[in-house]
């Protein structure tokens, strides 16, 4: 089977805190309801993608894995992670506030739910004037040590029921405004919430589990009361206050800008004008492209397959492919791309120096 870029039929969470803006960008239909989450590529089982291109459209993702996991994941991606794409990518448009919620660390997720945990991380997109998230806590919520960790986390803990009781917690989360171009790196238990006015990318480990800490009191959908989930949201969250929630990052036009680089995937901002040549090949990973302005088409360089990327739309790269070139294809001749993936050639670098020091300390 001769593999190439993948395309997703439309994969959209109607979510009561949605709106209209992803079905508009996209040229969809109206749905009728609030939508709140594209899922741009997803392997989760609950809402698995659905490829709507070349000779596998009609096949879901995860089929389509087992069959080609580490021609498509990569062989370190497939091996390290059971054949499974360990990435879930969404477009978010928050027409009003987000629940203020937490992700556990993959420890607890497996310990009580068996699944991944959800670190993520966050691209402003478009934000309305005064638009603003929440990210992490303003003040301690408990006496902390030199190195800003809670002395006594139960103490933390009781804090933090005691303002979710009296509604209080948003007093303690730190605030930031925000515009297009801002980027948020979220490690599992760092409280969160995305507030209205914001349309983002989000990339996050491929997992469903989020607790909800406080949620306004408003109905869900189906008109009753949504589930929260106050003690595991103690458990899970990090209490420490840090410096800086924002994530910082050098911008050059015609380069791929490094954003995020983690343990759990690294985000390339690509801003081009003009063909420009991405060869990816070295990380020995599946490439996930989100076009967030200006069609482009991706050419790819050994088979000469070529799809058109649009505007609002994603793509799934196999790994054993990953040479291209990106060529937008619009008026203004000029595309904006968020890339990720797994960067097994600095793991497969670290692994050795460590072997290496290890050697030498002998």
């Amino acid at each position: 089977m001769k593999l190439y870029p993948f395309l997703f039929e439309p994969n959209l969470h109607p979510v009561v805190w949605g709106g209209d803006a992803i079905t508009r960008w996209k040229g969809l239909p109206d749905a009728g309801e609030p939508i709140g989450e594209s899922w741009e590529v997803s392997a989760v089982p609950t809402s698995v993608g659905v490829i709507a291109n070349g000779a596998l459209k009609g096949q879901d993702l995860n089929s389509v894995i087992e069959q080609y996991g580490e021609e498509i994941l990569g062989t370190e991606v497939s091996r390290r992670y059971d054949n499974r794409l360990p990435l879930l990518v969404k477009f978010i448009d928050a027409r009003q506030d987000l629940s203020i919620q937490v992700h556990p660390n993959d420890e607890m997720a497996h310990r009580l739910h068996g699944k991944r945990g959800k670190t993520e991380m966050w691209y402003i997109i478009d934000a309305q004037p005064g638009a603003y998230l929440y990210a992490g806590f303003s003040e301690p919520m408990a006496p902390t040590d030199a190195d800003g960790e809670v002395v006594s986390r139960e103490e933390a803990m009781n804090e933090y029921r005691k303002r979710v009781a009296e509604g209080t917690i948003t007093e303690v989360l730190a605030k930031h405004e925000v515009k297009a171009g801002d980027v948020f790196f979220l490690p599992a238990g760092r409280v969160h919430a995305i507030c209205s006015g914001i349309l983002l990318a989000e990339v996050q480990q491929s997992s469903d589990v989020t607790y909800r800490i406080f949620d306004y009191n408003r109905p869900g959908m189906d008109g009753k009361p949504r589930e929260l989930h106050t003690e595991l949201a103690a458990e899970a969250l990090d209490y420490r206050v840090t410096d800086s929630y924002r994530t910082p990052y050098d911008y050059q036009p015609e380069t791929a800008n490094p954003v995020i680089d983690s343990s759990f995937f690294s985000v390339r901002v690509v801003d081009v004008n003009g063909a420009f040549h991405r060869n990816l090949i070295k990380y020995d990973s599946f490439i996930i492209s989100m076009c967030l302005q200006g069609d482009c088409r991706i050419k790819i360089r050994d088979t000469g397959d070529e799809v058109l990327l649009r505007e609002g739309y994603s793509t799934l790269i196999p790994a054993s492919i990953a040479d291209y070139d990106l060529i937008p294809a619009n008026e203004r001749g000029r595309s904006l791309m968020l890339d990720a993936y797994i960067d097994n050639k600095t793991r497969d670098l670290g692994s050795r120096l460590s072997r290496f020091l290890h050697l030498t300390r002998k």
